[in-house]
């Protein structure tokens, strides 16, 4: 996980958060991460390190991201680190009027009008991407999200850990949808990030595949299945080779092998980093139990479809929590006796399992959640109905206060 170390299952893990620069009156988009880094490092580069925390470019120039730099044992204490960081680059961007904002889209941006991309190093890769897609749309410039990385070593444990990450992806979003509003309304949909994200590449699909991970269990055989096709569709576009086949595979969890971790990236940015630290451990606690095979044989798990999984995932980014889930199949894999359950509530039974083993605070939040809803459904209530634009900037500048003091909305 950047480290030259290949750590073994659950050892450790590393966590990417990504958070908009806004105007602290309109909320409008600021493009200033060039800015900020350059204030902290003298120079053009696209990282600075700041203690425990990375920060580092993202596609567009309104986008900040903040990471772990070596991989952490437990991630209690991680939050604090990331909240620490917030306050010194809110500190940093007073001068420019502006502020970071959480939650996983803008609520108001117009991307073919404020797209700026980054101008800095490594700017062809992000070139030949607007060249080949047009990065001035929702799915490529206006989403905010969590990756949490895991490690693995060796094929048994890759195929072990994929395999029951490709089982939990569909269920993420119930517990982290944290977008309900683009364009100034709402979408109809509880994770409009996704929604999004499913359509950015489809003029390549085998970039993205199905989002859910084809059921492979090796490296060779990823590179056989998934490598290979995306390396072979980008060659007429890609002729200066300045593209990594492992960044340019898009589906909802990655597997770098040149790290050995896998990747998660169906999770949307909450509130605080509290909030995301919380969610991370409730995945991370389920899929030991997934693993471990305490709800299922291993060789029962991998035979799932990513068509099947992939019908469940887009249900469950359009309705959230409330999703009703009536696959026989999908629901025994996940210990679920019942015939159809809402994601709520399989939450709420997975929950109950690994609720002793999570840090108190952690457990708390995440009850938290259960009892209130996703931070999407929060935001709708918070809405109640209204989405006139200075209801939804007074909302939103609610959730800058949440980021700032490190506190769920």
């Amino acid at each position: 996980m950047g480290t030259g170390r290949f750590y073994r299952l659950f050892e450790v893990s590393g966590i990417e958060l990504e958070y908009m620069i806004v105007d602290c009156d309109t909320l409008k988009i600021k493009p200033v991460a060039d800015k900020l880094l350059f204030g902290k490092t003298g120079n053009n580069g696209s990282d600075a390190n700041n203690g425990n925390i990375g920060w580092s470019n993202e596609l567009v120039n309104h986008v900040i991201e903040l990471k772990t730099i070596a991989p952490v044992s437990e991630l209690n204490g991680t939050g604090s680190d990331f909240s620490e960081n917030i306050s010194e680059i809110n500190s940093k961007l007073q001068s420019f009027n502006a502020m970071l904002l959480p939650s996983a889209s803008h609520p108001f941006m117009y991307p073919a009008d404020e797209t700026i991309l980054w101008q800095h190093e490594n700017k062809e890769i992000y070139s030949l991407y607007d060249r080949i897609f047009g990065c001035s749309n929702h799915g490529w410039s206006n989403l905010q999200s969590i990756h949490l990385n895991l490690p693995f070593n060796g094929d048994e444990e890759f195929g072990r850990l994929h395999t029951a990450i490709r089982l939990l992806l569909p269920l993420i979003p119930a517990i982290a949808a944290s977008s309900p509003l683009r364009d100034g309304k709402l979408t109809g949909w509880a994770d409009s990030r996704m929604q999004a994200y499913l359509h950015h590449q489809e003029k390549m699909p085998s970039l993205m595949g199905k989002l859910i991970p084809e059921a492979v269990f090796s490296e060779e055989e990823y590179i056989s299945k998934i490598f290979n096709p995306i390396i072979n569709d980008i060659k007429p576009w890609d002729k200066d080779h300045i593209m990594d086949h492992h960044f340019l595979n898009s589906r909802g969890a990655i597997a770098r092998f040149d790290r050995g971790a896998i990747e998660i990236r169906v999770t949307d940015l909450q509130e605080c980093p509290d909030a995301d630290i919380a969610v991370s451990s409730l995945i991370i606690e389920t899929l030991k139990l997934l693993v471990n095979e305490s709800y299922s044989k291993f060789e029962q798990q991998h035979l799932i479809s990513e068509n099947r999984l992939y019908d469940i995932f887009y249900n469950i980014i359009k309705y959230g929590e409330n999703t009703w889930i009536e696959d026989p199949i999908y629901l025994r894999l996940l210990g679920i006796t019942e015939k159809k359950l809402t994601a709520y509530k399989i939450w709420k039974q997975l929950f109950f399992k690994v609720r002793k083993v999570m840090e108190p605070k952690d457990a708390g939040i995440i009850n938290y959640i259960l009892d209130e809803g996703s931070l999407s459904s929060r935001i709708i209530k918070r809405l109640n109905g209204e989405t006139d634009h200075d209801h939804i900037v007074s909302v939103y500048k609610e959730l800058a206060a949440c980021l700032k003091q490190n506190r769920v909305f």
